[in-house]
């Protein structure tokens, strides 16, 4: 398997991620939007940051499972409950200085919404990983 990471000329300069990840051959893993809960399927209580410290370590148990690790990751989608720049920008750092934190230099978007699927939850993410 091989992933390149790259960033085109002509576009801007990225804070840590990558404008295009391209890998070949092998397989793709989508991972279900991994959300702030516990095990017993309750979200955890805490700010957002809190909630981000859970969607990393259920993210981790979920490409390990699969026989992944984060330097697999090709995308990522970050969903925030939020349109404070301020918050995103914590969401984000928080993210990339985990331990998850390699599944971030690849193509990867940001995004404040509105509302997310479970009462009280403030932090989602989507990951998509390419395995040998």
């Amino acid at each position: 398997m091989t992933i390149e990471r790259q960033n085109p000329p002509g576009l801007h300069t990225p804070p840590g991620y990558h404008h295009v990840t391209v890998a070949s051959p092998g397989r793709t893993l989508y991972l279900a939007g991994q959300c702030p809960l516990t095990e017993d399927g309750s979200v955890v209580d805490g700010d957002v940051l809190a909630q981000t410290d859970q969607v990393v370590a259920n993210t981790a148990a979920a490409l390990a499972f699969a026989g992944a690790t984060p330097s697999d990751v090709v995308r990522t989608v970050i969903y925030v409950a939020t349109d404070d720049r301020e918050v995103l920008s914590a969401v984000w750092d928080r993210l990339a200085k985990s331990a998850i934190g390699a599944a971030f230099t690849s193509a990867s978007t940001l995004l404040g919404v509105a509302r997310l699927g479970y009462p009280g939850q403030l932090v989602e993410l989507d990951v998509t990983a390419a395995l040998a």
